[in-house]
């Protein structure tokens, strides 16, 4: 594990393991670094692996004040303080992190960003579901917020969700409900510009699930076209938690990428 303190005084702790080119993970909302950890064994044979656990959970701390740009912040901050350059994997919220720390650190050697929630014409109105979430957490109905999420926000079907139940993670991904309302308020007012990333070279693999909602679509489609140096993969069959549903295809995916 390691520890580094973040721009706003944050401490953020990161999992990682052995001594091979490092790897970053970053997850999506309702997780942390133990998301992970089914996957960790498929990569851990050819990367030093580290997880990282966003601000509000696990080994990190919090303050009161929020916004992406502290999780950019974070993020860099990790990815310097491995002293050598970094492969970077982001998924969902936590991809939207991942573009906001690109800019902040040139040690990054390649990224991919697994389905960010850019907002667009697309993306349905989750304003009435977001208060909903909001006051379930306050109220301490934490499952019921985190299943709202699941089938509202995520659009998970109901069968996958069942299976989604039954993972270890689950009761974790309970107790992190609490930071869903912020993440997507925060996903919500994201502004894309291209012209922020004109100087990123950075070389990007964009990843969609093939059944993922036409608004995941339509924001690997603007990512694509404001990203200077990047590549679209599409997972056939899947959606937006590919490293769960089929994660011999996630890492064969991730490692032909970073293998180019």
């Amino acid at each position: 594990m390691i520890k580094v303190t973040s721009n706003d005084g944050t401490v953020i702790g990161a999992y990682h393991s052995d001594t091979r080119p490092p790897l970053l993970l970053v997850h999506g909302t309702t997780a942390d670094h133990s998301r992970w950890l089914p996957l960790i064994p498929r990569l851990e044979n050819d990367f030093t692996v580290y997880a990282i656990d966003r601000r509000g959970r696990g080994m990190s701390g919090d303050e009161s004040e929020y916004d992406i740009s502290l999780e950019g912040e974070d993020i860099a901050a990790v990815i310097d303080s491995i002293g050598r350059s970094v492969y970077v994997i982001g998924h969902s919220y936590g991809a939207l992190c991942c573009l906001e720390a690109a800019n902040r650190t040139e040690n990054i050697k390649k990224m991919v960003l697994y389905e960010p929630p850019l907002p667009n014409a697309d993306w349905p109105d989750i304003s009435d579901t977001v208060a909903e979430i909001q006051e379930l957490s306050e109220d301490g109905q934490l499952e019921a917020a985190l299943e709202l999420f699941f089938k509202n926000v995520v659009e998970m079907p109901n069968d996958e969700l069942s299976e989604y139940r039954k993972l270890p993670a689950w009761k974790r991904r309970i107790e992190l409900a609490p930071t869903i309302s912020r993440e997507l308020k925060s996903a919500s007012s994201f502004t894309f510009k291209p012209e922020d990333y004109a100087d990123l070279h950075v070389p990007s693999m964009l990843l969609l699930g093939g059944d993922s909602p036409g608004y995941f679509r339509r924001a690997i489609e603007d990512a694509f076209a404001g990203l200077p140096n990047c590549m679209v993969n599409v997972l056939p069959d899947q959606r937006h938690v590919a490293m769960d549903t089929a994660p011999d295809l996630f890492v064969e995916t991730v490692f032909e990428f970073f293998e180019e």
